[in-house]
């Protein structure tokens, strides 16, 4: 079982950082520290080379190649699948995404 490198762009990181902030801002520190942690290990599942992700159903992202999978059905994760790496690009809520 291979292992891909993980690539975290700095928007997806500053977004994560915006989701986390607004949980926190709501009196819940702990909570927002444990939901940033399984972002990241959720990312750290995507690790496996034998595992293949689809295209985005949006005609534009699908159209550049990008491949989207969903978090908790609230945020998509939209990236990039190589053989050797994955490289995500942007982490946004699921209902801003128009198909």
């Amino acid at each position: 079982m291979g292992k891909r490198k993980i690539i975290v762009k700095r928007s997806v990181a500053d977004a994560i950082a915006q989701v986390s902030w607004f949980i926190e801002s709501k009196g819940l520190v702990d909570t927002a520290e444990k939901y940033a942690g399984s972002i990241y290990d959720f990312f750290e599942t995507m690790v496996d080379n034998q595992k293949s992700y689809p295209l985005c159903r949006e005609a534009g992202r699908a159209f550049l190649g990008y491949k989207c999978i969903h978090f908790k059905r609230k945020y998509t994760i939209v990236f990039i699948e190589t053989e050797k790496e994955i490289i995500i690009c942007e982490f946004i809520p699921s209902k801003l995404i128009y198909w």
